[in-house]
């Protein structure tokens, strides 16, 4: 004799366990793509370091003449390099010199009245290495690894990067403080 299986349909209107399955599934499914998709957005957010490091304010009269120190801002090391009147006058004199990659002069690389203060970002625009002050060729700055040749003013003289260092946006404020960014 065969058996018979006898379901029992629910009424019009009612969930069924089938039914509870589905929705569980369903919303356990949503909960896995945002826990996937979270640390995607969240890492589109700017570092806490970075945008503490905005724009950063420093007293320039702590550079003594002929000195350089680095600061860091947005997280990379920019240099400020107070120039000694020997440098000023060996960059002035070099202004139109014709073997300049990127031409470009001293004044427009510093701000009028603070001519000897010169703000660049210490990366060298070849490969981003941190070049070193006083072992190039042309009194400036030297990158080591693949060599580049800087003059005082931060301009590309020899070597393979493109570009003189970057000088980035910044104002003197008050007297001999500067704000960079």
């Amino acid at each position: 004799m065969a058996e018979s299986v006898v379901t029992k349909e629910a009424p019009e209107g009612e969930a069924t366990r089938r039914d509870f399955i589905h929705i569980a599934a369903g919303a356990a499914a949503a909960g896995a793509g945002v826990m996937m998709a979270w640390p995607l957005i969240n890492s589109m957010n700017p570092a806490a370091d970075t945008l503490a490091l905005s724009t950063v304010e420093f007293d320039t009269a702590k550079v003594a003449e002929g000195m350089q120190i680095v600061i860091t801002w947005q997280g990379k090391p920019v240099f400020l390099r107070n120039r000694s009147a020997a440098e000023l006058q060996k960059v002035l004199a070099d202004n139109n010199a014709s073997d300049l990659k990127d031409p470009q002069t001293d004044a427009e690389r510093t701000k009028p009245g603070h001519e000897a203060m010169l703000v660049v970002l210490a990366s060298c625009t070849h490969l981003g290495c941190i070049p070193t002050f006083g072992t190039g060729d042309y009194g400036g700055w030297f990158c080591p690894c693949h060599g580049s040749h800087y003059d005082a003013s931060g301009r590309i003289r020899k070597g393979p990067a493109p570009t003189n260092l970057v000088v980035p946006e910044y104002e003197f404020t008050a007297g001999s403080t500067i704000r960079i960014g």
